[in-house]
């Protein structure tokens, strides 16, 4: 084989290294200095050839550096197999064969008591899904195996040779499924490129519930939608296949139960409706209606399961670290006073703008608030907390005390305990009553502290409510009124967020309209 392999740009080299501290050529250089320097230009110049002829001639005791920088040339070259065949000329024989001696190197690798690390299985597997002689279940076995063989674990860049290879036809759906069931089980959540994949192998397949099943793992996992997906799905929606596909009656009164216990804009139980699909771009209006089909937007929560895990969450760590803050009792009172629509961060308000270190609070701040959320009915019965320490300290001014009281009357104030921190009992309430939240905060401290889950960014779009002050009047900024994200109604249609590159080419996550996607009326 001459000449060179194409690089491939999808993989940064972790083990390359300049090893050229000077300019100038030692003037003794050992053997190991000349390999490594040999290799290095290697791995620069994106040689497969030189590297395994270097490799080849080694006269010296290969290291973990040496190995993982050779399998990471080969990984580069055939991972752009299709490229290389195409602009080079290379036969399916001669990439079989480079596969096949890549995997010489990776076995003298281990038996020279080296232990591979996931970038150096990720290789192996873009190597193995290089072979189109059934190259995708090797790959698989590779990423299968390497926890009980080696002790390390996959990450997504580690499944995608075995998927993507799974993806090419059309026969070979199922091991693609079994490739991101296996993800799954791993903990590992597939993106859109991966999704957008198997949208296709399924829909080439004509599984119409794959399809279904994968459409809402992306209205899950992604905003606005790319390009090369957008096309897929339209290929989708234009195909016989999609046209047969759902049923002609359901329970009405089912569907929409489900779309509210869902947190609305998905219902999930599987392809309402007969006949052709239009597809077609659109806009959204400000309040949430599609321009074409007049189809009203949701606001889209999160559902009931995850709504009691988040709560669960925030309550588990509020105990562990509030020892002596009776948040046990909190919850409890809770559960008797459940009829708040809106939970105010009190200190949050009462301290904007002011200067927190000489003890600054602010009370006619969080009064203007409160005046104004009635006001405009943006709430009916709010609930104010407030740490007990401050609500003392305002209580010792006449003022600010009848204000209090009159508060606490209409039961509108909690006072979170002595030694307590009152972000957990306003997230809490929130979380627990489903409601509105005010506050500036931007809980960055919870969600990387209680979480880890991307349902809390999704909680917060939904229910948090800013404000400022203009002119000491209150201003107050209500979620959106519907949510930027693919969407199923009850009726069956769908709406898709597509999204916007920048002059540069590059994606962003705004959206550039809508496509709107509705079965053809009969005629």
């Amino acid at each position: 084989m001459g000449g060179k392999l194409m690089e491939n740009p999808v993989i940064s080299d972790p083990f390359h290294q300049e090893n050229t501290g000077s300019k100038k050529r030692k003037k003794n250089p050992t053997p190991d200095w000349e390999f490594q320097q040999s290799l290095a230009a290697c791995s620069r110049e994106g040689d497969l050839d030189a590297a395994l002829a270097l490799y080849r001639g080694a006269s010296i005791r290969l290291n973990a550096y040496h190995f993982n920088t050779l399998l990471h040339i080969c990984s580069n070259a055939l991972g752009s197999s299709d490229l290389a065949l195409a602009s080079e000329g290379r036969s399916t024989d001669s990439i079989a064969a480079a596969v096949k001696e890549a995997f010489r190197v990776f076995e003298h690798m281990v038996t020279s008591g080296i232990t591979p690390l996931e970038s150096t299985i990720t290789s192996m597997a873009r190597i193995a899904a290089a072979d189109r002689q059934d190259g995708g279940s090797r790959a698989f076995e590779l990423v299968k195996d390497m926890g009980s063989r080696y002790g390390v674990s996959p990450r997504l860049r580690t499944y995608n040779p075995a998927l993507f290879a799974f993806c090419r036809r059309a026969e070979d759906a199922e091991k693609a499924y079994n490739v991101e069931e296996h993800m799954a089980s791993m903990g590992i959540t597939a993106e859109e490129a991966e999704i957008s994949a198997l949208l296709k192998v399924s829909s080439d397949a004509g599984k119409e519930d794959k399809v279904y099943e994968y459409m809402h793992k992306l209205r899950r996992f992604s905003r606005p939608v790319g390009p090369s997906t957008v096309d897929i799905l339209k290929s989708w929606f234009e195909s016989d296949c999609a046209t047969r596909a759902g049923r002609e009656v359901w329970d009405e009164d089912q569907v929409k139960e489900t779309v509210l216990l869902n947190g609305g804009g998905w219902h999930g139980l599987g392809w309402l409706g007969k006949g052709k699909w239009r597809v077609e771009r659109s806009e959204i209006s400000s309040v949430g209606c599609c321009l074409l089909c007049r189809q009203q937007l949701a606001c889209v929560d999160l559902d009931r399961t995850e709504t009691e895990k988040l709560a669960e969450s925030v309550a588990s760590l509020a105990r562990a670290r509030e020892a002596q803050s009776n948040f046990s009792d909190f919850q409890e009172w809770l559960d008797s006073h459940d009829d708040y629509d809106l939970v105010i961060d009190g200190a949050n308000i009462g301290y904007y703008h002011q200067n927190f270190a000489d003890g600054g609070f602010c009370l006619t701040q969080l009064q203007a608030v409160v005046e104004e959320l009635l006001r405009h009915s943006y709430a009916k019965k709010p609930l104010i907390i407030l740490h007990n320490k401050r609500v003392c300290s305002l209580m010792e001014d006449s003022r600010s005390r009848e204000l209090l009281e009159d508060w606490t009357a209409q039961g509108s104030l909690y006072a979170s305990p002595t030694g307590s921190n009152d972000d957990w009992y306003w997230i809490y309430a929130a979380v627990r009553l489903r409601c509105l939240l005010l506050t500036n905060d931007e809980m960055r401290d919870h969600i990387f502290e209680t979480l880890g889950h991307s349902f809390f960014s999704r909680w917060k779009e939904r229910h948090q409510v800013r404000y400022t002050f203009v002119k000491g009047d209150a201003k107050l900024e209500m979620p959106r009124s519907y949510t930027n994200v693919i969407q199923e109604s009850a009726s069956g249609s769908w709406h898709i967020p597509l999204l916007a590159p920048d002059d540069q080419g590059d994606k962003d996550h705004k959206s550039e309209g809508w496509l709107c996607i509705t079965r053809v009326p009969p005629t």
